[in-house]
C-alpha cells in the first residue's frame, strides 16, 4: 500500500510518528495536525517532564539522564506509550511525538501493536538551524508555553505572554547538552528513518522556514 492511499484510508484515524533532530519544530506543527484531525498529541517528552516536576521515581531517573542529553531506557518509555495508547482519547488515531527514538523501539511497537503507526514524518532540519533554535528557546514555569527570544519572543521581555509566568531556559537546552542531544540522534535516533522507509511509511518535510510554510508543507504531504 503506497502512502497516498495510506493518508485517504486513514484521513480521519491518523496515527502517525513524528520524527526529526530535537528542536526542529515536531511538537508546534504536532499540534496543528491535532487539532485538524481531532486527534492527541502524545508526547513522551511532555510525559516525562512532568514525572520530573511530580519527582516520581521515573521522574528522578529520567532527569539524571535528560539534564546531560542521554536517552531514557527503552523499557520505561515503551511501558509509558503502551499505557497512554489504552486510553478512550487515542480510539480515533493519534501523533507520537518523541518516540521511538531508537530503531529498537520502533520494533518493539510494531510488536506491541503491529497498526500502530501509519505514516512516519520527517522534518528535516540542518544541525546547524538546531542549535541557533534551541539555545534561544524559553519556557514557561507556568503554562509551559515556548517562545524564543529571536523567532518568536515574548512581547513582555522574560514574562510569558500567556500567563505571566517567568520564562526561563531548559537545562537540556544549553549548548553543550544540544551538541551531545545531536551525536545521540544522529548515532540512536536518525536510523528510525531507513527503518520505515524500508515499510513504505517514510514522508520526508523541509523544516526550515516559518512556523506556517512548515505547516503548509506537512499539510500538503498528508493531504489534508
Amino acid at each position: 500500500m503506497t502512502v497516498d492511499i495510506a493518508i485517504k484510508e486513514v484521513e480521519y484515524n491518523l496515527k502517525l510518528v513524528f520524527l526529526g533532530p530535537p528542536g526542529a519544530g515536531k511538537g508546534t506543527q504536532a499540534a496543528y495536525i491535532a487539532e485538524a484531525g481531532a486527534i492527541p498529541t502524545i508526547s513522551t517528552g511532555a510525559m516525562l517532564r512532568e514525572a520530573i516536576a511530580n519527582k516520581t521515581e521515573l521522574g528522578k531517573l529520567a532527569d539524571s539522564l535528560i539534564s546531560k542529553g542521554e536517552l531514557v531506557p527503552d523499557e520505561v518509555i515503551i511501558g509509558v506509550v503502551k499505557d497512554r495508547l489504552k486510553l478512550d482519547d487515542c480510539k480515533n488515531g493519534y501523533i507520537l511525538d518523541g518516540f521511538p527514538r531508537t530503531v529498537k523501539q520502533a520494533e518493539a511497537l510494531d510488536e506491541m501493536l503491529p497498526d500502530a503507526i501509519d505514516i512516519a514524518l520527517s522534518l528535516e532540519v540542518p544541525d546547524e538551524d538546531i542549535i541557533e533554535r534551541l539555545t534561544g528557546r524559553r519556557e514557561c514555569e507556568k503554562c509551559k508555553a515556548t517562545f524564543h527570544i529571536k523567532n518568536n519572543p515574548s512581547t513582555k521581555g522574560d514574562i510569558c505572554d500567556k500567563c505571566g509566568g517567568k520564562l526561563i531556559q531548559r537545562a537540556d537546552d544549553s549548548a553543550e547538552t544540544i551538541k551531545n542531544r545531536m551525536s545521540v540522534y544522529h548515532a540512536q535516533t536518525e536510523p528510525i528513518k531507513d527503518y520505515y522507509k524500508k515499510l513504505g511509511k517514510l514522508v520526508c518535510v523541509d523544516g526550515v522556514g516559518s512556523v506556517e510554510q512548515v505547516r503548509t508543507a506537512l499539510f500538503k504531504a498528508l493531504g489534508l
